[in-house]
């Protein structure tokens, strides 16, 4: 069992910036492939960023591609993702995931979820 806590959420103008954090228990971290995911009110959860255990391949979806990046510390069990040039349609709750195997997109490939962190983003 992995506990994903995320962090880092909040209210932010259009074009600001925010960085989350999602932090994990026990010491297998560096054995998953991380994934941030998002969901709007009456949306689907969609996949944001993916980036596999070393930190050295990662995929964007093409709405957040040259804003967001993902990045992983394996020292400190947490994986980080930096939004610039934040958009209203960027407003939702933030889910990081993590699933024992390679890099992957959708959400049913992954084994454990957080909880959430919300995002707002003002206009």
């Amino acid at each position: 069992q992995v506990l994903l806590v995320e962090s880092g959420g909040g209210l932010v103008q259009a074009g600001g910036s925010l960085r989350l954090s999602c932090a994990t228990s026990g010491n297998t971290f560096s054995t998953y492939a991380m994934g941030w995911f998002r969901q709007a009110p009456g949306k689907e959860r969609e996949f944001v960023a993916t980036i596999d255990r070393s930190g050295g391949s990662t995929l964007y979806a093409d709405s957040v591609r040259g804003r967001f990046t993902i990045t992983r510390d394996n020292a400190k069990n947490t994986v980080y993702l930096e939004m610039n040039s934040l958009k209203p349609e960027d407003t939702a709750v933030y889910y990081c995931a993590a699933r024992g195997r390679t890099i992957a997109a959708m959400p049913v490939s992954y084994d454990y979820w957080g909880q959430g962190t919300q995002v707002t983003v003002s206009s």
